[in-house]
């Protein structure tokens, strides 16, 4: 596996402040997808979630707030999908080309 393959998180926070708690959701929905209220799905190289939770631990309070990441895999992996709704769904952004 090459280290600057596209791969797919799920960033998950739980912060106390809703100040804060606005700034990070906002800052992940200009990233990603939210699938849930303090959920959401990321896609990007590995350098991409290292600039991101940077950013993010810059603003939480560590002795407070926390925020979760899971790496999900590459996007082009064979299988199943990693994500399943039961439900209501949320879009995703898609991991195949789009045309325009």
């Amino acid at each position: 596996m090459s280290t600057d393959q596209t791969r797919r998180y799920l960033i998950a926070y739980d912060i106390t402040d809703d100040r804060r708690r606005t700034q990070v959701s906002d800052h992940l929905n200009s990233h990603g997808d939210r699938v849930q209220y303090s959920v959401f799905i990321i896609d990007g190289r590995p350098a991409r979630l290292i600039r991101l939770l940077a950013q993010l631990t810059h603003m939480i309070n560590p002795t407070t707030d926390s925020i979760l990441t899971c790496d999900l895999g590459p996007l082009n992996r064979e299988g199943p999908p990693s994500i399943e709704f039961i439900g209501k769904r949320r879009p995703l952004t898609s991991d195949r080309p789009l045309i325009v």
